[in-house]
């Protein structure tokens, strides 16, 4: 009862019905194991238009037509549809069936049946439907067989290894969980029969080659993730036939273990979310003074938190405000650590998505080790965000690296860190920022809603804004390149591709328009403040 779903002609011909009309077969007795998915019964020239195929059509002829090019073209059509097998009563249209019929059925490989006597079409089609729902159900008690086994397993105690293995058993074949993008998460083998390849060698050799939809010799399922987007496929169930042929009912079983599956994954992840939530609540609550510098060693070993004697660097990642509080938190926290593993120091690490910041506390040998941890632990960061698909939810995410001190000053350093990272928004992309040399950014972005702010900006850059609006080549880059060279005209060329006249020449021409001289150090100053003040105000 493995056949796609269906019973075989063979089978079809042993029930009753059939068997009472003398059933014999004249063309293509070798295909009898074809799979019949249903019955129909039809006296019209172009029967095949109304098949799917799979079908065990029923005919006294009638529609076969009188000529021989009809009884071909009728035979070719039922062919190239694909039905299982044709069935023909004998009696007044045919006393035996034309040998065009015969002969053309055994070219197109078609099965070929006559009946010797006469049989109600409507009890062959009862007995046959019968069967084939029997048979369905039969397969739906074996694989819901395989769904209570794994439940009782996980109920016992088991995670998805034994989940996997009981799946392998009942398919003799490996099995495999990967992430969407196929990377394997968990490899199964069948314990119980004979000796298979280890699973993870079948894994290396085929996971280059295996399709990625379905086919005979693989059955891919999805684990649903409860989401939208890239979060409503968790994981992927693979199946794959090396051991032994993939049947029907191999499929049903995947996808009511991917069922359990999606819940074992479900629950990980909301424990693994709260976990990481845990861990920012304490930072933040550390970082605005609500836990005492006494208290924060203690709960920060319940956190799984054991610095070393030397210095703690808070840090803090700030995504983008695109990203949703429901956002995959839980999966951003797993990636983040695993990529923070290769650091090689103690770090405790939280979430706020609230407020869309992933705060951490790293725990460093020396105060010389500051800017080396920091590189590493920026690309661990933003490798995190990668692997949990957030880096799509707007601009890159804002690094800032606090100051270095113990469990006194922490607090503090994790607070500036954080509104440092909140102010960074905007600001030419680096691969972290240093919180000590944003002050002046920090100022101006607490500044960002005070009209003064807004009119200042207006006042000292207010005429090339006006300008760039509406005249070529705008004029604001060159004077932020210019102010970021420190007044070096060479250097500041070099950086915008010009020649050093063209250069003269626009920066005249910014003189002339903010009434400005640009080598007066007050002006610089005042400029220099304005383009940052931009960034954050709500006119630019």
């Amino acid at each position: 009862m493995d056949n796609q779903g269906g019973i075989t002609v063979q089978r079809a011909l042993e029930l009753p019905g059939l068997r009472s009309g003398l059933p014999e077969v004249v063309a293509c007795a070798d295909r009898l194991g074809r799979t019949v998915r249903w019955v129909h019964a039809g006296e019209v020239p172009n029967i095949a238009s109304l098949l799917k195929g799979g079908e065990l059509l029923l005919t006294t002829g009638l529609g076969l037509g009188t000529r021989p090019a009809e009884q071909r073209a009728f035979v070719r059509r039922l062919a190239d549809r694909g039905i299982a097998a044709l069935v023909v009563e004998l009696g007044p249209r045919f006393t035996r069936l034309p040998a065009t019929l015969v002969e053309t059925a055994r070219a197109v490989g078609l099965p070929l049946v006559q009946l010797h006597r006469e049989v109600p079409f409507v009890t062959v089609t009862e007995e046959v439907h019968t069967e084939i729902v029997n048979g369905h159900y039969a397969l739906l008690q074996r694989a819901e067989e395989v769904h209570r086994r794994c439940t009782e397993a996980l109920l016992d105690g088991g995670g998805i290894p034994q989940v996997l293995h009981i799946l392998a058993d009942f398919t003799a074949n490996p099995v495999f969980l990967e992430t969407p993008d196929g990377q394997l998460l968990y490899a199964a083998g069948p314990v119980a029969g004979e000796a298979v390849a280890d699973p993870l060698q079948v894994w290396e050799g085929l996971r280059g080659q295996r399709p990625a939809e379905p086919s005979g010799n693989a059955v891919v399922v999805d684990v649903p993730g409860g989401g939208r987007g890239t979060g409503s496929v968790r994981a992927r169930l693979v199946l794959l036939g090396v051991s032994a042929p993939l049947l029907p009912v191999h499929r049903m079983a995947a996808e009511r273990t991917a069922g359990v599956l999606a819940v074992v994954l479900m629950q990980a992840r909301q424990e693994d979310e709260l976990a990481a939530r845990g861990r920012g609540d304490f930072l933040t609550d550390l970082a605005e003074g609500r836990i005492s510098a006494e208290d924060a060693p203690a709960q920060a070993r319940v956190l799984g938190f054991k610095p070393g004697p030397g210095p703690l660097l808070p840090i803090v990642m700030r995504l983008s405000s695109d990203l949703a509080p429901s956002g995959n938190w839980a999966v951003l926290a797993r990636a983040v650590l695993e990529e923070l593993a290769s650091v090689g120091v103690p770090v405790l690490l939280g979430v706020r998505p609230v407020e869309g910041r992933v705060p951490l506390l790293v725990s460093l040998r020396s105060d010389a080790e500051r800017t080396t941890v920091s590189d590493r632990v920026a690309v661990a960061l933003r490798t995190g965000v990668e692997r949990a698909g957030l880096d799509r939810a707007g601009g890159a995410p804002a690094v800032v690296v606090g100051v270095c001190g113990g469990w006194a000053t922490v607090s503090a350093g994790l607070r500036h860190a954080a509104e440092t990272a909140t102010a960074a928004h905007g600001l030419p992309e680096r691969p972290w920022y240093d919180a000590r040399r944003l002050d002046i950014d920090l100022l101006l972005w607490r500044l960002r809603e005070h009209p003064d702010l807004a009119a200042f900006v207006d006042r000292a850059i207010g005429a090339l804004r006006v300008h760039d609006t509406v005249s070529r080549p705008p004029l604001l880059p060159t004077l932020e390149t210019y102010l970021a060279h420190a007044g070096r005209k060479a250097e500041t060329a070099r950086e915008l591709h010009l020649n050093r006249q063209t250069l003269y020449n626009r920066l005249a021409r910014i003189s002339e328009l903010l009434g400005a001289d640009l080598d007066d150090p007050e002006t610089v100053l005042s400029l220099s403040l304005a383009l940052r003040a931009r960034r954050h105000t709500t006119s630019s």
